[in-house]
């Protein structure tokens, strides 16, 4: 399909009333767990933790510690950092699987805790694919002209679903949250978000899911995973709808600056960037430090690679994860 068959290409975007980053902020909880700390309570070691993954530790919620309080947090920050208040905000969307309450929708918690009260809050549900889903929903919202501005997080409490004596998925995830801030621009020039795809397939539920819910069980159940299986379709699955995202906006690989992706395995990154031509030193990783947050490891990635400096004004980021059910998804955006 051609550039001008798919009317959005860069071109065609500039007049677009786009969805622009205004501010980015993180929560990690205060409990910070090596893999050291890890091999106390379960058979497993650094060694093997780190060369199967990169993950060196990960932050785990405590008492008190909630997803909507971890949402919250990092909405405030992303806030401060785009130099507005709760006020400014009429839509907000959280990404979770991991919601405070069956219902309501962590985002009303988060809206109550900030003091809004008008707009709009819902969650969304779409495993670590969550941010994206989230990102290009508001992008929606935004540019059809009905909100202004929103705040879109992801936020994780996954320690409380995890089985701790299973090792090979225990060891893998954290909790936290990330925050960013999109607001509705007639005149953004090329900065905001320029394109994105979504995807899912439901046939693919027992490599990744939980086996509990309120409809089957009537518990919350816990994390199930077949790591080789989801290994196995993450790579291909990824980098097609990067693909996919290049082809509607007239880009390539060649014209990213920064490459975010979904923090859930050192070697799914490196296989993804290398099938796509994208260098290590464009690559955003902070697996090591954070493990699998699901929808949060992306916000939380953008935080740190823009408060160490590395993310700047008019570069051009890609985001995309893959998540349990599968869905997987990408989008680009001109910072």
């Amino acid at each position: 399909m051609t550039a001008m068959g798919m009317g959005t290409t860069l071109r065609n975007q500039l007049n677009k009333r786009r969805s622009v980053v205004r501010g980015v902020g993180a929560c990690l909880p205060e409990r910070v767990a090596t893999n050291a700390d890890l091999a106390k309570i379960i058979d497993t070691s650094d060694d093997w933790i780190v060369q199967r993954t990169g993950i060196r530790q990960r932050h785990i919620a405590g008492p008190g510690e909630t997803t909507s309080t971890l949402a919250t947090k990092a909405a405030e920050r992303a806030l401060a950092a785009a130099g507005l208040t709760a006020a400014d905000i009429d839509l907000i969307i959280v990404a979770t699987s991991t919601p405070d309450y069956t219902f309501p929708a962590t985002a009303t918690q988060v809206q109550a805790a900030l003091g809004i009260t008008r707009g709009v809050a819902f969650d969304v549900q779409a495993v670590c694919s969550g941010f994206v889903f989230a990102v290009a929903t508001a992008d929606k919202f935004l540019a059809s002209g009905s909100h202004q501005r929103a705040l879109v997080i992801g936020a994780e409490t996954f320690s409380r679903i995890l089985d701790w004596e299973d090792r090979t998925t225990c060891v893998l995830f954290g909790d936290g949250a990330g925050a960013i801030v999109l607001e509705a621009r007639e005149d953004s020039g090329a900065a905001g978000v320029i394109g994105s795809r979504l995807r899912s397939d439901g046939r693919h539920r027992a490599k990744l899911y939980v086996d509990g819910g309120p409809s089957t069980t009537q518990t919350v159940g816990k994390l199930r995973m077949s790591g080789r299986e989801v290994f196995k379709h993450a790579v291909g699955m990824v980098t097609d709808v990067m693909t996919d995202v290049f082809e509607d906006t007239g880009t390539t690989a060649a014209d990213l600056d920064w490459f975010v992706p979904h923090q859930a395995n050192e070697r799914i990154i490196d296989a993804s960037a290398a099938k796509l031509g994208i260098p290590l030193n464009k690559i955003v990783k902070t697996v090591a430090l954070h493990g699998n947050t699901s929808a949060a490891s992306i916000p939380l990635a953008l935080s740190v690679a823009v408060d160490d400096g590395r993310i700047q004004p008019g570069q051009l980021v890609m985001i995309e994860a893959m998540g349990g059910g599968f869905t997987w998804g990408a989008a680009l955006i001109r910072w």
